[in-house]
């Protein structure tokens, strides 16, 4: 049996990526793709239902849209695709043939569709980070086996970090793949703050996190998404 996957994209006013997303995880072979969005104001649920992608609403907070998404699906694997993030071509079977390897838990590298020398470093020291610790974050399409979502009961619902947490817990279980492809994502934090200050950032936050610093004043913190 051919292993399906569903790609689930948690949205908040996302019209300017969310068209690009959707159209990635279609051309990957999904046998799903489901928008949760929460609550946005602008034109990401007209776009998203032109593109093709199954609807959801949920409340503003992206570890519960995922978790929702993740139950209306019936597919082996999920993936978790930000709606500012495209997956390479080829993904789907990149997926696939680690899931048959045994991964129960992955994602991918990432690069910048913005370009430009400070983000191709930024890029670098995100790659580094993960072939160190095997723990790919949100933004790099997390995909997990259905079994093993349902067996950790999914994402901790928390304002913030709720990414870093599944790949930590995902990591403990053992059997993570590092796919060898690139995500294209956006690099406006970077491009915004600096590369520097948003590293910075990021590590006080992971640093905070361990010393079980509140869910809500991490998110104050890292400032809205």
């Amino acid at each position: 049996m051919t292993l399906r996957f569903a790609v689930i994209i948690p949205t908040l006013n996302e019209e300017a990526s969310i068209e690009r997303a959707i159209a990635s995880a279609f051309e990957i072979d999904a046998s799903e793709v489901v928008v949760s969005d929460g609550g946005s104001s602008d034109q990401t649920l007209e776009i998203a239902a032109r593109s093709g992608a199954t609807l959801m609403t949920s409340a503003r907070m992206r570890a519960q849209q995922m978790n929702e998404a993740a139950r209306s699906t019936a597919a082996e694997i999920l993936v978790f695709l930000h709606a500012d993030t495209t997956l390479p071509t080829g993904a789907g079977e990149m997926i696939r043939k680690a899931a048959e390897r045994g991964a129960a838990f992955g994602g991918f590298r990432i690069r910048f569709s913005e370009g430009g020398p400070r983000l191709r470093m930024a890029a670098a020291m995100i790659n580094l980070r993960t072939s160190l610790t095997r723990c790919p974050w949100g933004d790099q399409a997390q995909f997990v086996t259905r079994e093993r979502f349902e067996t950790v009961r999914g994402f901790r619902e928390i304002p913030i970090m709720e990414d870093y947490d599944f790949a930590r817990r995902m990591k403990a279980l053992g059997s993570v793949a590092l796919l060898p492809g690139a995500v294209s994502t956006s690099g406006r934090r970077f491009l915004q703050r600096g590369v520097l200050a948003t590293a910075a950032t990021n590590w006080r936050i992971i640093l905070s996190y361990h010393l079980g610093v509140a869910p809500e004043e991490l998110r104050r913190l890292y400032g809205s998404r």
